[in-house]
Formats: C-alpha cells, structure tokens, sequence
C-alpha cells in the first residue's frame, strides 16, 4: 500500500517537478534524500494531508519531517510550493532559502518560485538575480522559461519605475466620509461636489444566506469647500442584499453599479441601473441582456451622459481570465450587444476596474497582463476620433507598487485623483484618498454648467434634452436630459473647445448658444446658467446663436450645419408652423449696406431650409439691419449680440 502511494504521489510532486532537468531520473520511496525512518513517515502523512487539500496538517507534519532530519529536502520543496500558492511570499522565501543551502540543484524550480515571492514583496533586484541563476540551467520547460522572461521585464520595468517616481502625495478624504469600516468605489458628478460610494460593514444579525457583512451604497454632499457626514443612499437602492461597485453619471442622475446572486440575476453578479428624479431614486432594474451573461459582469463605469458603459466581465469571448467591454443605448433605449476593447486594452491575463473620463476619450483601467510593478497595475489609454485606443501607460511608481491597485476615479478637471486604500490605512479597513494627478497622465480638462429650464412665462421646470456639440467637426459630445422634477441640469464641457449648446423640449421652441470656456469651475464657483424656454405660439421668436457667416459675408460657414438641421426637425416635428427668419447686424457701417448683408443672411438660411425639404411657402425671410437692437452698440460685446440670425413664428 505504501509503495502504491508512493509511486503515485512521487509521480504527481517530484516528476513534475524533477524530469524535465534530468537530475533525477526516476523516485520512489528510496529515492529521498533521507534516512530517517521518522522523517520519512512524517513525510508520508504530509503528503496524505497535502492530496486530501489539508494544508494546516500538511504543512505541521512537513515541518515535522525536516525538524526530524534538517538535510531533508523534499519537505522544503513541496512546503515552499505551497506557501507560494498561498500567497505566504516571506514564509516561501525561507524555506527555499533553506532548500538552497541543502542542494542548490535540486530542483531548479524553487529559483524561480523564490524570484516570483520576492517580486512579490517588491525586491525587484533580489528576484532578478534568482530569475538570472533559475533561466542558467539547461532543459528547463518553455512554459517555465516564458514566465521567467516575463518576470525579468517586470524586474526591468520596475527597478526603473522606482529609480523616476512620479509625484503621489496622497491625502485622506475625510472621517466625514472614512470610517472604522471600509470605503472605497468612489463616483463624483462633474462638479466634484457630491460623491458616491460603498461602505462594507458588519451585520448586525448574521446569516450563512446574506454573510457577516454587507455593502451599502453612500453619498456626501461638499459644501463650502468640506465634505458633509456621509448618508445612507437608503431605498429602493440599497436592500438587504450587497450593493457595490458603483458608477454615477456626470449629472448625477443615472447610478449603476453591481449586485451578485440575486433571484432575478442573470449570472453570478450583474449591473443594475437606477435614475434619479428631484431627490428620489427609482427601484432599481437588471440591465438584463446582453448587458449581463451568464458568467461575472461588475465593475461599470459610465460617459457623462450615462449613454455608454464600460464594464468587467468574464464572459464568453474574453481574450484573458477577466477583459473590459463596452455598450451603447440606441435610439430606442435598448443597451446595444456589448463590444469587447480588444487586445490593445485586454490582454490574456486579466483587465479590472475601467472608468471613462467624463471627456470620453481617456480610460483608466488596472492590469496584470501589462507589464507593470507586479500583479495589478493601474494604466490610461486615450482613444483617437477613429475609435483606436492608444498603447496604455503605466501611472507610474509610487502610484502603482508590488501590492495589487484596482481603480481610480479621476475629476472632471482632470486634476484630482481619487482612490481606496488598505495599505495606508493603519487600522485595517480600506479608506478613500485623493491626490493631484501628474500632468502627464491627465485626461483633457472639462468643466460644467449647470443650473434649471423652466417655462419663460409660467416658470414651470420642463424636462429637456441637452445636445453639446465640437463645432469645429459637427461631433455630438454630450446628449443629456434636464430633471423632469425640478427641471435641474449639470453638463460637463470640454474647455478650450467652441461648443456648441442645444436645448430642446417637446411645444417649446430650442436655445441655441456657442462659447468656449477656458475656466475650470467649482463646487464653490460653479458657471450657472438659468434657461427659459418659449413656447411654440405665434408672435415667439428665438436666436439662431449657432449660424455662423463668413466675415462680412453671407456664405454658411460649416459649423452651421447642427443648428440648421435642428431647425428642420422643429419644422418637422411641428408641421402646421409657418416662420419667418430675420437677418440683424449692430451700426458699424452704412444702412444700406447692413440691410443687404442682414437680407442676404437671411435668403441663405431660407434656401437651406427649402433645399432640404422645408416647404417654402411655410418660409419667409427679411433683413432688418440695425433696426432691432437686443443690446448696446457702445460695446463689442453688445456689438457682437445684435449680429444675429432669428426665426420668429408667424403662426
């Protein structure tokens, strides 16, 4: 019975472990290197316990065996294995150390278990040495060689990480946020004055069904400049289940995050989506196919608009263990079928904690598979106007160290970096920080607007669908919804861009605005902008704010394009109006000239509205030249304001 055992257990531990050198050709129970009956038999019963996943006896009676006879080896092999499988890094490093002195070439193996622990611990030079001495002996497997070379780059890469660090002063948020339990996913709207979290703590009945501890989700409003305690985000969101892994949308006002093992999961764990109106979350909903699969998906992170979502899952399809996908909402509000990123961003390995900056461009995102400082690393990728993402980077050292890094929220300034942390955190709980990210790695700057829609003449708030759009290319960059409680809104805008701003609602007639904003505004000092809306009455006229002529001209420049069709779609949409469209410029000039130029204007805007299926006996058009003034001519501001375009409903 014991030589059966033997030879079966010999066959899985040392063959494996010894053939592929040659060294040691053929084991069995004479073959180990030691004479000690009681060495040998405690031996034997750690192997028994070893095969029968006993690892607390496995390891007394491994232990037992080399106190029994110290030139012993094996032990020390197979022990060291098992407390590098279970993460015992400074337990595997002795013990190999141990081997080494007994034999160094018995099982070449251990060289690289031991570089591997002590990459680990973050003695990148020590484990480059032993990956040197493991990768010298001959015969060693492909496999084995592969992951080694691997290694080394970690090494390379990480001793000169450590030797160029990047600035990382990081500060704790805050005990109005922080406490003795954990925290961490943190989610900020645009303006970085409110922000989203999950507190995990003890239950105070527990039970083997929901666990020891739950995770709830919490929010904090910052006023004047601090953080407010910390509130239960309560129901309908948060239950008697987990709720985690969150994302809020710029505006705060779509919340999705991860919920595991409920009755109406569609896998192990899923994203739920919730929507604010005024101060109440609606129950929240299984996003459901092809959101969810089978399989894990968790980890969410939403664009501005809350109209795209990057996820994690382990789905069929994944180039590696875990990849990060990506999902539209359609026209019609159905989530399109998800796209995976590609090997530029996911590798074999696995791909963890993506989050979209709100300039949809720039994805942070926590690596394995990349090479990095060892286990997760956080990287950013930006994606070019053709949808390619870039190479990713490394943040850097002291960002990123030998421990694993999840994830990283990023304001919209671009400036502030908020992360969860165990490690600097002395009383064992993850706490939330924030630091200044460097320059280099920053994602474009945004800042926002916010403020309420409302009925010109009522002022009753009206819900409304907000367009942002890069003049420059016609691009749609932010499509947003006012709240349709209180007729709230906050857009995020991209700074240094000339922007164009659409407001529309259904029997209103649209706002229309373009400006380039080069200030980064606050919580403290926000850029509000009240916006009332007229209804679509005869005798209502608005300004056309986003039709653009050469310079003392009157051909169409191209950024005109947006606002032109938006006009259509009101015509469209309104199919019994009959408008005319009037054409104004301030008193530099000659009457008679301005009254040709502002007509002229005018004819253009009419041809394109004919051209392009607007009936033209619903079209008039007229040119008043300095004749309506809706500002002062005494300034360039004021100048500025009366050259203008304006459509006026004629009934």
């Amino acid at each position: 019975m014991q030589k059966s055992f033997f030879n079966t257990i010999l066959l899985l531990f040392f063959i494996l472990f010894f053939v592929c050198f040659n060294a040691y050709p053929q084991f069995g129970e004479k073959d180990l290197t030691t004479s000690s009956i009681r060495a040998r038999r405690a031996f034997e019963n750690a192997i028994e316990y070893y095969n029968n996943w006993e690892n607390r006896k496995a390891e007394k009676e491994f232990l037992r065996a080399v106190e029994m006879d110290p030139g012993f080896i094996e032990p020390y092999i197979i022990l060291g294995e098992m407390y590098h499988k279970a993460g015992r890094y400074e337990d595997c490093i002795d013990i190999y150390l141990n081997a080494i002195e007994i034999d160094p070439d018995f099982y070449p193996n251990k060289f690289y278990y031991l570089a591997h622990s002590k990459l680990k611990l973050g003695k990148y030079e020590k484990s480059r040495q032993h990956l040197q001495t493991f990768l010298s002996y001959n015969d060693i497997s492909n496999s084995m060689q592969e992951n080694a070379d691997s290694l080394l780059k970690t090494c390379d890469f990480a001793i000169e990480a450590k030797n160029s660090p990047v600035e990382f002063e990081p500060v704790n948020i805050g005990k109005s946020i922080n406490t003795e339990f954990s925290e961490y996913s943190p989610s900020l709207t645009a303006d970085e004055s409110t922000i989203y979290f999950t507190r995990k703590q003890k239950r105070e009945t527990a039970s083997f069904r929901k666990g020891s501890e739950y995770e709830d989700i919490y929010y904090s409003h910052k006023v004047d400049g601090e953080w407010q305690p910390a509130k239960n985000l309560g129901k309908p969101v948060n239950t008697s289940h987990n709720e985690g892994f969150l994302s809020i949308s710029a505006d705060g006002r779509h919340l999705f995050f991860t919920a595991c093992n409920r009755p109406e999961g569609v896998g192990s764990c899923d994203i739920y989506y919730s929507r604010r109106k005024g101060s109440s979350w609606e129950n929240p909903e299984n996003m459901g196919r092809p959101v969810n699969s089978r399989d894990w998906d968790s980890q969410p992170s939403a664009t501005a608009d809350g109209k795209t979502l990057y996820f994690t899952s382990a789905r069929e399809g994944n180039i590696g263990i875990t990849d990060i996908w990506m999902t539209e909402l359609k026209n019609d509000s159905v989530w399109k079928t998800p796209k995976n990123l590609g090997p530029v961003i996911n590798t074999s390995g696995r791909e963890m904690s993506p989050f979209i900056h709100p300039d949809n461009r720039t994805l942070f995102f926590a690596s394995e598979g990349h090479i990095g400082m060892g286990g997760f690393d956080l990287f950013y990728s930006k994606r070019d106007k053709d949808g390619n993402w870039s190479e990713p980077v490394n943040l850097g050292y002291p960002i990123n160290t030998h421990k694993d890094e999840y994830s990283l929220f990023i304001g919209a300034s671009g400036r502030e970096a908020y992360f969860a942390s165990e490690e600097k955190n002395n009383e064992g709980s993850t706490n939330i920080y924030y630091f200044d990210l460097y320059e280099e790695a920053r994602p474009d700057p945004l800042t926002y607007m916010k403020g309420e829609v409302f009925d010109k003449y009522t002022k009753q708030p009206l819900k409304v669908n907000f367009e942002l759009i890069d003049l420059k290319n016609d691009e749609v960059i932010i499509n947003s919804e006012s709240d349709p409680v209180d007729g709230s809104f906050l857009v995020a805008i991209p700074m240094g861009v000339n922007v164009g701003l659409n407001v529309s609602a259904k029997n209103y007639l649209f706002y229309s605005e373009n400006f380039s904003v080069e200030k980064a505004y606050t919580g403290i000092e926000p850029y509000h902008k009240d916006i009332p809306l007229r209804p679509i009455e005869a005798g209502e006229s608005t300004v056309l704010r986003n039709i653009f002529f050469e310079y003392d001209k009157y051909n169409l420049k191209p950024e005109s394009k947006s606002e032109l069709n938006r006009l259509i779609k009101l015509m469209e949409e309104n199919p019994d109006i009959k408008i005319e469209i009037s054409g104004h410029t301030d008193n530099v000039g000659s009457y008679e000239y301005n009254l040709e130029l502002s007509l002229n204007r005018a004819k253009k805007v009419y041809e394109y509205l004919a051209e392009n299926g607007i009936d033209p006996e619903r079209l008039e058009y007229e040119g008043y030249a300095d004749k309506k003034p809706i500002d002062t001519n005494e300034t360039e501001e004021g100048r500025a304001n009366n050259r203008r375009t304006e459509f006026t409903i004629l009934e």
